[in-house]
């Protein structure tokens, strides 16, 4: 029996949700920027700082403690990201990460090679690989947004991907506006053509459950504050590349897999925080194994804030002022929305929602591509309002009467 959703229970697992504000519950809706942390993350980290900690590979207490640390939180990510512990590394966050793959893989690269980005990822994304190519002469390749539909151009994907094609970057959803790219299809034509795909993962990882292998990633990039921990990024490679990799490090530095891939001390009461956060997910699960669990918890969020979002992305396009920016109904998303308020800018919008107790953001959230694309780039861009595991109706129906207030003064 499938146990029902019980988001009291969750609220109760963050203690951010008890601020104020102005007199208010604050109440935050700006979880794509960077979620509030489950309380098992923040107790692991500090478990591990008050208990003391240590370095790698000494023969005192503290130094094993903080390698099992390590070693018990890669095979907790292993198992969320349907990848294996050795795979699994870490770094300062998704963008340093990026930058370290991207120079290394690049080594390989020249003038006749080419590489593929889009126009609707996060520059994350976009700008490692562009960098890398420049230094290389290596061609790139653009997948143009639909700006109509929100999603990628199916024909553009086939046109780019081609046999000089070394490396194919793709966002698994767009932070922006939520659109959930088909990245196995994706993934399956740069294969065909012999090329290597990079998957950003980090809005999509509190969202909805991830296999890495299934849609076809040979490297997976995710920050663990997106999904309910600390500031540690995160990527899982395929074993044959990482092991293959030349990666940049300093000589005594290990060759072997996946320390190589790890430049310097590592964010060891970091890492705890997140197998504290991956230990919240497994909580809203079932199931024999830490992956069954896992997948059956993001599956209960997904379902959850799916209906959420559809009935949050409803009221919005009744307000007759308010610009959605969001796919058709029919394209899978993320429970992400992006809008505007004709006659305000976005900034205008966020201080009064802020005001009212309503933590929301504004800008272009480093998808610049998209915002140019769709010409709001130079006015604000977007306001944007993310919905995670602890949000609530009543939270939803308040921020649109609230919003209804604003549209309605002017």
């Amino acid at each position: 029996m499938q146990r029902t959703y019980d988001v009291r229970a969750v609220r109760e697992q963050f203690p951010a949700l008890e601020r104020t504000h102005n007199g208010r519950r604050a109440v935050y809706f700006d979880g794509p920027g960077g979620s509030q942390v489950a309380r098992s993350a923040i107790d692991a980290v500090s478990g591990y700082i008050s208990r003391g900690g240590a370095n790698l590979h000494g023969p005192f207490p503290t130094s094993i403690e903080t390698e099992e640390i390590l070693r018990d939180t890669r095979r907790a990510i292993a198992d969320f990201l349907g990848a294996g512990p050795d795979e699994v590394a870490f770094g300062a966050n998704m963008t340093t990460l990026t930058f370290a793959i991207s120079r290394a893989l690049a080594r390989t690269w020249d003038e006749v090679s080419e590489i593929v980005v889009t126009e609707l990822d996060h520059r994350a994304n976009v700008d490692p690989w562009l960098l890398a190519a420049a230094e290389r002469g290596t061609t790139v390749r653009w997948v143009r947004v639909n700006p109509e539909t929100l999603t990628l151009e199916a024909d553009d994907i086939e046109r780019a991907i081609n046999e000089k094609t070394r490396l194919v970057a793709v966002g698994l959803a767009s932070n922006a506006v939520g659109t959930v790219n088909d990245v196995a299809a994706i993934a399956q034509r740069a294969h065909e053509a012999g090329a290597f795909v990079a998957v950003d993962a980090v809005h999509a990882a509190p969202h909805i459950p991830i296999d890495r292998n299934e849609i076809g990633a040979d490297v997976l990039t995710c920050s663990a504050y997106k999904f309910f921990g600390p500031h540690v990024g995160i990527t899982a490679v395929k074993r044959d590349l990482l092991e293959a990799l030349s990666a940049y490090k300093v000589e005594p530095a290990p060759e072997y897999i996946p320390d190589k891939l790890e430049t310097g001390t590592q964010n060891h009461e970091g890492i705890a925080g997140v197998k504290g956060a991956i230990d919240f997910i497994a909580s809203l699960g079932d199931g024999t194994t830490l992956r069954e669990r896992l997948l059956s918890g993001m599956g209960a969020v997904e379902e959850y804030e799916a209906d959420l979002a559809a009935r949050f992305r409803a009221a919005l396009r009744e307000i007759p002022k308010v610009m959605l920016y969001a796919a058709p109904d029919g394209v899978c998303k993320t429970p992400t929305l992006a809008f505007r308020i004709n006659g305000h800018t976005p900034r205008e919008v966020t201080e009064y929602m802020a005001r009212e107790g309503f933590f929301v953001a504004d800008g272009h959230f480093y998808a610049s591509t998209l915002a140019r694309k769709l010409g709001i780039y130079d006015k604000g861009s977007w306001i944007r309002a993310g919905l995670a595991p602890y949000n609530t109706e009543e939270e939803v129906e308040a921020f649109i009467g609230s919003l209804v207030r604003f549209a309605g003064r002017a």
